[in-house]
């Protein structure tokens, strides 16, 4: 898998959010584990994430942007475009993939069978679990383990700090996408409305 432009750009900004996240703690001097950092930003987008999913009515999961919401002759495609569930599950599904190649943890549950579920419910209790298992990968980063290369490294994910915060920046990704869908239902994120 190569990252494209966007990735790498998510991937440099999760890393800064990470370094800034340190620096803070030791400003005040103190001295925060890599794993408190990371965790920490995990923290923030689960927050937003499952404030979204829940915001979402449940007749709304299969809703997806179309040509009908646009103006007419605008050129779009949404040939491909995921539904609201798609989008949750598509987390959750990742969420397990990146945090076990962090940790080396096995999934607790079948993750082929995330992508499968259609209801509000079973999709965000998904995304919930998957946000539990990807804290309990994080709790494996340690100070001598963080930089240390993976063995089946990508660019840009070579080691369980940059793979970890990826897959945090992969999670602000689509979380701004649920942002949209929600908007365009009407439908205030609960994180715009505080």
């Amino acid at each position: 898998m190569r990252l494209r432009s966007a990735q790498f750009k998510l991937v440099a900004a999760s890393c800064l959010l990470c370094v800034s996240s340190l620096a803070v703690a030791q400003g005040a001097g103190q001295t925060a584990s890599p794993a408190e950092a990371i965790s920490s930003q995990l923290r923030i987008v689960e927050g937003e994430m499952m404030g979204a999913v829940k915001a979402m009515p449940a007749d709304k999961y299969n809703f997806a942007p179309s040509h009908a919401i646009f103006t007419q002759g605008q050129k779009v495609e949404f040939a491909k475009v995921r539904t609201f569930v798609e989008q949750v599950t598509h987390v959750a599904e990742a969420n397990y993939f990146f945090f076990s190649g962090v940790s080396g943890l096995k999934p607790d549950r079948d993750v082929k069978a995330i992508l499968k579920i259609t209801n509000k419910d079973e999709a965000v209790s998904a995304l919930a679990a998957s946000f539990a298992f990807g804290h309990r990968a994080i709790e494996t980063i340690t100070p001598a383990n963080a930089f240390e290369v993976l063995k089946s490294a990508e660019p840009g994910m070579q080691t369980k700090a940059t793979l970890s915060t990826f897959a945090v920046a992969h999670a602000f990704d689509h979380y701004g996408q649920m942002v949209e869908y929600l908007r365009m239902n009407g439908i205030v994120p609960p994180a715009s409305a505080q």
